[in-house]
């Protein structure tokens, strides 16, 4: 599974996130857990290029494939732009658990 955990600021502006896990197992394949890494990937990776590509937005990112952890978060107050790419994210995450749920991801808030 993977367990996201979305941090917030008390003006519930988004500063972070990071996720740990895979879908499934690679050998007990299930319906569905492909389409899930791919793209839980495919939207972490696009947000974290784009605030890059588009923003001046200072941030960090620590990732490691092996256990599927990815770590991003500000190390500034986020702009405008970025908050609309993590919005995004966010958005399109949940639909991902909506439409697939346990087991494959799980999403958690978090204020800091």
């Amino acid at each position: 599974m993977i367990r996201v955990t979305v941090f917030a600021d008390s003006k519930q502006h988004y500063t972070g996130i990071q996720m740990l896990g895979h879908a499934g197992l690679a050998d007990d394949p299930q319906e569905g857990q492909e389409l899930v890494c791919a793209a839980v990937s495919a939207l972490t990776f696009n947000m974290a290029n784009s605030v890059e590509q588009f923003t001046e937005d200072s941030f960090e990112v620590e990732e490691e494939e092996t256990s599927g952890s990815f770590q991003f978060r500000f190390t500034s107050d986020a702009s405008s732009e970025s908050q609309l790419l993590m919005n995004s994210l966010v958005f399109g995450l949940q639909n991902i658990e909506e439409e697939y749920g346990e087991p494959y991801i799980k999403i958690l808030f978090e204020e800091v």
